[in-house]
């Protein structure tokens, strides 16, 4: 059984001699440490710790207790911890009171985490230095917003307006040059201007086709664990938005004639090219598709970004798998799709879309 650690007698407030940084993370040190340099967000600390909550003093966890000290990169844990531990040096004992909007949030019971605020003691053991953060080169220029780009490479071709499209490349790096995410695999991204993230508009509005760049971009806006992220930008091709296909009458629900599957897809026959042969869940198909959801917003479309789009029929959406097995080559369909054969719910910031989805969808070929 696992012995507690009796909670320190000022584990429900920090006292009136801490120290509190601009957050509110308050802290005071009960054993100086004899080490030099401080660890970054990057690197990864050896410690021994114990948590408590400030609530009742119930103790949460504790790497004392399995007798095991713990070992993670710092920009990867709750913000108390990872702003926290970089005031610290090798050796030294701190002890932290974290708010609760720098650690789990408030109190939900049956979550299975702690909340509201928390108080460790943290004995900074050791520390391996991370890569260093990306810097701005000096030689960068700036977008309306302050996003920071060094042209790589100049291209001679059109340079994009608000109401074009653009094809690209794109490579997200981590500080060690290790890809985060990048097109090269799936292939080039085919977008209109107005419809990608503000921080690709800006540079692609002032690169012309055939231009390469470098741009650098907070970590925040992508969720990622660092300051800033590079992302290597190759303007392949600039060419004419396609109008949007207009809003189907019947978006927000599937009308009485439609017909439904026993998983609650339903479905209309747009239009039909008399085939036999139907796609498997094993076939890859080509297909022209486009998707709204219920309030009429177009949310994707192969149709306007100019071109049909590939894929293997079992590693999309369940909806999706079912339905174009409905079809024969030629056939176009309109689909309701439920979401619990979607996305699930509307989540507002997921980026996603959510609940029941619409698509338009003609099935080009399959093999």
């Amino acid at each position: 059984m696992t012995q507690n650690i009796k909670a320190p007698a000022d584990v429900a407030k920090a006292p009136a001699d801490a120290m509190v940084t601009e957050t509110g993370l308050a802290s005071t040190i009960l054993t100086p440490g004899s080490g030099g340099d401080k660890p970054t967000a990057t690197s990864t600390v050896t410690v021994h710790y114990t948590g408590w909550k400030s609530s009742d003093g119930s103790m949460f966890d504790s790497s004392i207790t399995r007798g095991q000290p713990a070992s993670f990169p710092l920009n990867q844990v709750i913000p108390g911890w990872t702003e926290g531990l970089q005031l610290m040096v090798a050796g030294e004992k701190r002890r932290f009171w974290i708010p609760q909007e720098l650690a789990y949030g408030p109190e939900v019971p049956g979550s299975g985490r702690p909340g509201g605020q928390l108080v460790f003691d943290v004995e900074l053991i050791s520390v391996e230095k991370g890569p260093e953060p990306i810097k701005v080169p000096a030689d960068a220029l700036k977008t309306e917003s302050e996003i920071a780009y060094v042209i790589t490479e100049a291209g001679n071709g059109e340079t994009p307006k608000a109401d074009q499209t653009v094809q690209f490349h794109f490579t997200f790096l981590d500080p060690d040059g290790k890809a985060l995410q990048s097109s090269h695999q799936a292939g080039p991204q085919t977008a209109p201007m107005n419809k990608l993230p503000p921080f690709f508009t800006e540079v692609f509005s002032v690169l012309p086709s055939g231009a390469k760049a470098d741009a650098y971009i907070p970590g925040s806006l992508l969720g990622a664990p660092y300051e800033l992220v590079k992302c290597e930008l190759e303007l392949l091709e600039v060419k004419a938005t396609i109008p949007a296909p207009p809003v189907p009458e019947d978006v927000a629900a599937a009308p009485a004639d439609a017909q439904k599957t026993d998983s609650g897809l339903a479905y209309k026959v747009l239009s039909s090219a008399d085939g036999n042969d139907k796609p498997s869940e094993n076939s890859t198909v080509t297909v022209h598709y486009s998707g709204w959801e219920t309030n009429g917003e177009l949310f994707d479309s192969s149709v306007v970004r100019g071109e049909t789009t590939s894929f293997p029929l079992g590693q999309v959406i369940k909806g999706w798998t079912e339905g174009l097995q409905l079809m024969s080559k030629g056939d176009s369909f309109r689909f309701w799709i439920p979401q619990d054969l979607a996305y699930g719910p509307k989540q507002e910031g997921s980026g996603r879309p959510g609940g029941l989805l619409v698509f338009d969808v003609e099935l080009i070929d399959f093999k």
